[in-house]
């Protein structure tokens, strides 16, 4: 806990058998109070490990329901827990577990509900050895998206999210996409809905253990994204209602 907040870390898990064990170990345990895995029907020995580290509480998915829809399941039960704050963490080692304190702190002292570890502050991401492609990628989308949703974020896409209990509660995110794009309807939601948003820098590493999506997929993202933003402009000016931003 911190400042009374309960504070459990959730972890949307794809074939992480590899990096599953090193993410854990590194989770601040001092303050946090439980830990979600949802395995999205993996191939590979991921559920067994995460028996094996004693995960609070582990979820797998028969069928892959996509990198949404695993965030869906890891939300829904953090809130039947009764979290006051859930922290969004890749159990695939691209993100440091050890950012989780600086993150949980700037909710739990009231001062944000959602705060984001972004690659791009600073030169994580260059650093950690982002692809040129996906980097000016990040940044035409990141502009895009700044404009339409009148925001100044540095990034949209990080995987690295802590959100208070508030706003997951104040948002449908389950009616939101099972795929990628369920990430940046989210952040959509949540800005429409009146929630600043904090940033912290985080540094990164892309290896051959880590997630990533390939071109195809990450074309389809960005599409999904543009539209995402799309909507929100036309929601934000009162020319059209879209479902996704009316409470549940």
């Amino acid at each position: 806990m911190l400042n009374n907040k309960k504070i459990v870390v959730v972890l949307p898990g794809y074939n992480a058998e590899k990096t599953l064990t090193q993410t854990y170990n590194e989770i601040p345990f001092d303050i946090v109070d439980e830990v979600i895995f949802v395995d999205d029907a993996s191939s590979d020995n991921s559920v067994k490990i995460a028996n094996e580290l004693g995960i609070n509480h582990i979820i797998e998915h028969e069928q892959n329901k996509g990198y949404g829809g695993n965030q869906k399941s890891c939300y829904n039960k953090a809130i039947e827990l009764d979290a006051d704050i859930v922290i969004m963490l890749h159990p695939d080692y691209q993100y440091t577990p050890l950012l989780i304190p600086s993150m949980a702190n700037l909710i739990a002292s009231g001062l944000y509900h959602v705060v984001l570890g972004s690659r791009i502050l600073g030169k994580g991401a260059i650093k950690g050895g982002m692809p040129k492609y996906k980097y000016i990628a990040n940044r035409f989308l990141t502009l895009f998206q700044n404009i339409l949703i009148d925001q100044k974020l540095s990034e949209y896409h990080t995987g690295y999210r802590a959100f208070s209990k508030e706003v997951l509660q104040a948002i449908n995110y389950n009616i939101n996409s099972d795929d990628f794009v369920f990430d940046n309807q989210m952040l959509s939601q949540i800005v429409y809905a009146g929630y600043d948003i904090a940033e912290i820098s985080c540094p990164t590493k892309y290896f051959e253990e880590a997630s990533s999506i390939n071109l195809k997929r990450s074309t389809e993202y960005g599409l999904g994204v543009m539209l995402t933003s799309f909507r929100h402009f036309l929601q934000r000016k009162g020319l059209v209602k879209y479902k996704m931003y009316e409470r549940p």
